[in-house]
């Protein structure tokens, strides 16, 4: 495999703010992956006895997702782009968009798995109905991140976005059904994770979905040819530009920062509450 250094700012000091940025990723990373550990222990060494059906499967689909997170943050990339901080073939879109494909397949998956829970013990079927239409949205969004990612269209990763943003209005529809079905820190919860997904669905709308079609336009008007699909293939896997400045990744830090954070945390917190099934009174 080969990279491709970038001429400017190809030096990770502590003067540069990327590196502050990076490593700041990194460390919230590991209290993540630590927090992991600790939960596991708490919910799945603690024995059987009272465990909720499908807690193991709860636990293997955070983990992926909170490893996998833990990765991207370790070695980041921005995939159109292919740019990253170090020059490693780990580094290369091919593996990077692989591991993010199954991590968000797993978070999708969870969301799954909680409205069914929540679904079926209240007699609510249109958070069941909602949770089955989640994981093929999400699976759909994945093949259209991947064709842009290939052919470098962003226009494809404005589609992926907004698919994100319809499959969390759905789950959010499904935890406002829940919401008259529960009291007490139950309803709390819900309440709480309805705004989450409300504040993820404005950020997805007003500042990412926009962003990618701005970087379309750009390309457009700049006669920027897009690959085709088998170049595209090989030079996702062969090719990987190493840049520290700043201003390449000043649109990528934002949507990166909040990813590999809260969207970890709440990775975290489905299991959490999915583990108190026999707690909950409906």
């Amino acid at each position: 495999m080969r990279s491709e250094f970038h001429a400017r700012s190809n030096s990770l000091a502590w003067t540069n703010p990327v590196s502050w940025w990076w490593a700041t990723l990194t460390l919230v990373s590991g209290v993540n992956i630590a927090a992991w550990i600790l939960m596991y222990r708490q919910l799945h060494d603690a024995g059987t006895s009272g465990r909720a059906p499908g807690m193991d499967i709860m636990l293997l689909l955070s983990a992926a997702y909170v490893f996998g997170c833990a990765f991207r943050s370790l070695l980041p990339r921005a995939d159109v782009q292919r740019i990253c901080l170090f020059d490693t073939w780990l580094s290369s879109v091919a593996v990077g968009r692989s591991v993010a494909t199954v991590a968000e397949v797993c978070f999708a998956a969870q969301w799954t798995m909680i409205l069914l829970q929540l679904g079926t013990m209240s007699g609510a079927t249109t958070a069941v109905n909602a949770a089955w239409v989640i994981v093929p949205l999400i699976v759909i969004a994945e093949c259209f991140s991947w064709y842009a990612v290939v052919t470098t269209n962003y226009f494809f990763n404005a589609i992926e976005n907004s698919i994100w943003a319809v499959a969390f209005f759905i789950a959010g529809i499904g935890l406002c059904r829940l919401l008259p079905e529960f009291g007490g820190a139950v309803r709390v919860a819900l309440a709480v994770a309805a705004v989450g997904i409300a504040v993820y669905l404005a950020f997805l709308m007003t500042v990412d979905v926009p962003m990618y079609l701005k970087r379309w336009r750009a390309d457009l008007a700049g006669g920027n040819r897009s690959l085709q699909p088998l170049e595209g293939l090989r030079d996702v896997s062969t090719r990987w530009i190493v840049t520290h400045d700043l201003s390449e990744w000043k649109e990528e830090i934002a949507w990166m920062s909040l990813y590999f954070s809260l969207a970890v945390w709440a990775s975290l917190a489905l299991c959490v509450f999915y583990a108190i099934e026999g707690h909950i009174a409906g």
